[in-house]
């Protein structure tokens, strides 16, 4: 099942903003739509007021049994009714990252970085999801989509520092932070 994020005119969630943390930036659009299919569609006419990011949710990967039975334990789904705050994420890490190894990548995701273990404390507050989007020649190698409650706002941005603080990001070479607000219809 592919996931689509469509920026443009129109769409469930208004953005708020669109920053370029590292690297290129995306063009800002007013509005985010969030879909899942079987099939990845392309746009009916290409414009330069919008833009479309794939990604497919995959395995866990450089996870250990332990680590996915805590995550389990505390992790909340997207879709919470109270969830009406989000952030779009996508990532692009250096050739540097893809050239080591997974059992290199996972000592410095989770024994250097504790990606995992430090992250815990943010759940079930904060959902969330990676996207995997690398292996279909999208921009980007992952897109994170977060969700969560505006009470928990400045948890989120805790979150966010913290991560962005790890050995893993150094070797983050583009990075684009959206931040969006649900659309909620009135009678």
């Amino acid at each position: 099942m592919f996931r689509t994020f469509r920026g443009g005119q129109s769409g469930g969630w208004r953005v708020n903003s669109i920053v370029a943390v590292t690297g290129e930036p995306l063009p800002f659009v007013p509005a985010l739509s969030v879909t899942d299919s079987e099939a990845v569609s392309l746009p009916l006419v290409p414009s330069r007021n919008a833009w479309r990011l794939v990604g497919v949710a995959s395995s866990l990967r450089y996870t250990e049994r332990a680590e996915k039975q805590q995550l389990v334990a505390v992790q909340a789904g997207l879709g919470r009714p109270e969830a009406t705050s989000a952030a779009l994420i996508p990532i692009r890490k250096s050739q540097a990252w893809w050239e080591l190894t997974q059992e290199e990548r996972r000592k410095i995701f989770e024994d250097r970085s504790h990606h995992i273990a430090s992250s815990l404390r943010f759940l079930p507050a904060i959902a969330r999801q990676l996207y995997h989007c690398r292996d279909l020649g999208e921009p980007f190698d992952f897109l994170t989509w977060f969700e969560f409650a505006p009470a928990h706002a400045s948890l989120f941005e805790e979150l966010v520092a913290m991560l962005r603080r790890t050995e893993e990001w150094s070797y983050v070479e583009r990075e684009v932070d959206m931040r969006a607000v649900k659309e909620v219809l009135s009678a």
